[in-house]
């Protein structure tokens, strides 16, 4: 089986509050998941990349055998194809982290979408804000 992955991240303030948001979906489109996750005080980059890590260990933990990764962070998407580097020190664990997950897929896509077409996972992201941020 192979999943799509739409991730989102975002925080209110760079930094400020923040959350990650993924939602799964079959080849033919049927929504598998949907994770948000408040990450307290903390980047927008790492948001991003921590929306990547809930999604894709959502996918291993559903079986998956292949993911496509959509993401409508340019940068976290040119960085994981190692197009650009990642010179933050903690933003290198998370892609660390996120490399290790993809070796767990016997075939691995990561694409850059507009924010439009990755308008699921943003919503989950600015709910989750909404419900954690006082």
């Amino acid at each position: 089986m192979k999943l799509q992955v739409f991730t989102d991240g975002g925080s209110r303030g760079n930094p400020g509050p923040a959350a990650s948001g993924a939602v799964l979906k079959t080849q033919d489109g049927k929504t598998v998941a949907e994770i948000a996750k408040y990450l307290g005080v903390t980047t927008n980059n790492q948001a991003e990349y921590m929306a990547a890590i809930i999604g894709l260990e959502k996918a291993v933990e559903l079986g998956a055998q292949g993911v496509e990764l959509f993401m409508d962070s340019e940068l976290v998407v040119k960085q994981l194809k190692g197009e650009y580097k990642v010179k933050n020190h903690e933003i290198a664990k998370r892609f660390l982290e996120i490399k290790n997950l993809l070796t767990k897929f016997k075939s691995v896509k990561v694409a850059h979408v507009r924010r439009e077409q990755n308008a699921h996972a943003d919503t989950l992201v600015n709910k989750c804000l909404d419900e954690n941020w006082h």
